[in-house]
């Protein structure tokens, strides 16, 4: 969902309520830093008005207001550091606080959107263009304010020195605004599509790396490397527009504040040179001032130009950011919604009707039901929907009719936490986070003791391999497992299995990765793990599934044949016909 520019400005402001004494700080350290930058003009006009005449210079004087000039300095930089500080406070924080919303819209998103949007451009918005936008929201606070005050202190001092010039001056400021606001207006746009092949980019880069076998072992590092240089191109392309139109705003204002510069200087050498039937006071020094002040006036132009153009990327950067924010969150447990404690385990598929698109059916009218400690294999050919039904049983989607109950509960009646904790899930692809073996095993019962770690290590046979990591238990892996082989992760996701002892089990594909003699073991353990225990088994290699008590044969969705394994080799039928394709000889 889009965010437009004005809504993205709102947001912001809104994000920066919470940080209102902050913010009156640096308005205070912004007053108190122009303040001093106003003065120190008008010491100079006075000293130069003292050195003027022959004979008149007067150093006593002259060493005083330079030790005011001195004073004035100090102070404006000291007020500025503390300014610096208070705006990096307010930024970043603000950043802080915009990440933590994004991540946790991230989990509370619906499995769907995670499941139609890559990676790496949701990786891409939490990170590169948060960036971006605090790189805009810090100059936007440490130039912004210290800018538009030094524009209207200025122009204030002009006008009591000389409202004439002051007024040549005002009637010429448009044009430095307008060419701002013409070229700004452009550049959003740019801007926005730039972070979107930003986004693009940063996924492709995701999704190759974490592919990369794949990649080299069908020798497509060639077209890869064309992809990646087409969307590098247009990346190019896109960056180089965007930053042309924005450099074209400093430029612009800067030939702007030069001719004000000079209308200043020939006008107030006129009226040196020549008498004035108006009423103005007017010598050199006060000149000299006006000088100052026409230079102070016309520099913040080019700085909130710079701005201007960086707060253009940032707010589209933001605007990213907050559609993310935005994004739908899966429907919440209702208010009434049960704690699923003690579990039996009887489960039904009551008319339960689903589909990811609605113009593509998938499940219809699915009724299965299993009864506590049963043992229930799903096969059938890829696609038919296996993997969809664990999907529905863990509630990361919803049937779009029907119910699915656990001991008669609807489990849309009940906490996922609740639902989700009376099941151990273990899936062909695995999953381990940075950090020690020991770690990865606790994640469903941290408060495990040591004895019932290495007593579940054992079950699951990955103690031996695990007492062979240079540190045990307490061997770092990398991201997702990357220095374990494929079959180690896969008894490190078991092990958590074994550790928790669930009511309910999840086994899908389980044992894709393991060598056929661990495999055999693994099994015995499993068999002894499920009994008494209702357990969902998916598998491709039906030599695994001969001992559940139902098999389930499913195709386009629906359950075709269903019963134990003798039963459906007796009809004859399509799991007949699956089995007898793995084992004919």
């Amino acid at each position: 969902m889009a965010v437009k520019q004005k809504g993205v400005l709102k947001r912001i402001l809104r994000q920066l309520k919470g940080y209102g004494f902050y913010l009156v700080l640096t308005v205070f350290f912004a007053f108190v830093t122009v303040a001093g930058t106003l003065a120190v003009p008008v010491f100079f006009g006075q000293i130069v008005n003292l050195t003027v005449g022959e004979g008149q210079v007067d150093f006593t004087i002259i060493l005083q207001k330079t030790f005011i000039i001195a004073v004035c300095i100090a102070v404006t930089a000291l007020a500025n550091w503390l300014m610096n500080i208070i705006n990096n406070h307010i930024a970043y924080n603000v950043i802080k606080d915009v990440r933590e919303e994004a991540f946790a819209n991230i989990q509370r998103l619906p499995l769907k959107y995670i499941d139609s949007h890559s990676y790496g451009d949701i990786v891409s918005r939490n990170v590169a263009d948060v960036d971006q936008f605090a790189d805009g929201l810090l100059m936007g606070f440490t130039q912004l304010f210290t800018g538009v005050l030094t524009i209207i202190g200025t122009l204030v001092m002009m006008l009591i020195i000389n409202w004439i010039i002051a007024l040549v001056v005002f009637v010429i400021t448009p044009l430095s605004l307008f060419v701002a606001k013409f070229i700004a207006s452009r550049t959003y746009s740019l801007f926005k599509k730039t972070s979107e092949i930003r986004g693009e980019q940063t996924a492709f880069i995701d999704e190759m790396i974490g592919n990369l076998k794949v990649v080299q072992a069908f020798n497509r590092e060639d077209e890869n490397q064309e992809k990646f240089d087409d969307i590098n191109e247009r990346l190019t392309k896109a960056s180089l527009k965007s930053i042309f139109y924005s450099s074209l705003t400093n430029p612009s204002t800067r030939f702007i504040n030069a001719l004000v510069y000079a209308v200043v200087a020939l006008s107030g050498a006129l009226m040196l040179v020549f008498s004035t039937p108006l009423p103005v006071v007017f010598n050199v020094g006060l000149l000299t001032s006006l000088l100052s002040y026409a230079n102070q006036y016309t520099k913040p132009f080019n700085e909130i130009s710079g701005v201007v153009t960086e707060l253009q990327n940032a707010i589209a950067c933001a605007g990213r950011i907050y559609e993310l924010i935005d994004e739908q969150p899966q429907s919440p447990d209702g208010e009434n919604a049960a704690e699923l404690s003690v579990v039996n385990g009887d489960i039904n598929f009551e008319n339960v009707y689903f589909s990811y698109t609605a113009d593509k059916k998938l499940i219809e009218n699915l009724n299965i039901k299993a009864n506590a400690g049963q043992r229930v294999a799903i096969v059938g050919p890829t696609g038919c929907g296996k993997t969809t039904l664990i999907n529905l049983l863990m509630r990361f989607y919803e049937p779009t009719s029907g119910r699915i109950t656990v001991d008669g509960n609807d489990i849309e009646d009940v906490t996922r936490k609740s639902l989700r904790r009376n099941y151990g899930m273990v899936l062909q692809e695995t999953w381990l986070k940075s950090g020690t073996v020991r770690e990865n095993i606790i994640i469903g019962k941290p408060d495990a003791s040591e004895e019932e770690i290495i007593a579940a290590a054992k079950s699951a046979h990955s103690h031996n391999f695990i007492m062979q990591l240079s540190e045990g238990y307490d061997t770092v892996i990398s991201e997702d497992g990357g220095n374990l082989s494929q079959g180690q992760k896969q008894l490190l996701c078991i092990t958590r299995i074994m550790l928790c002892l669930p009511p309910m089990l999840i086994l899908d594909e389980a044992t894709s990765s393991i060598d056929t003699r661990t495999e055999q073991r693994i099994q015995r353990a499993f068999a002894k793990l499920m009994n008494g225990r209702t357990s969902f088994i998916v598998a491709h290699r039906l030599s695994t599934i001969k001992e559940a008590d139902i098999i389930l044969v499913m195709k386009d969705g629906n359950i075709i044949e269903q019963g134990n394994h003798n039963e459906l080799l007796e009809k004859g039928g399509f799991y007949s016909e699956l089995y007898n394709s793995q084992f004919a000889v």
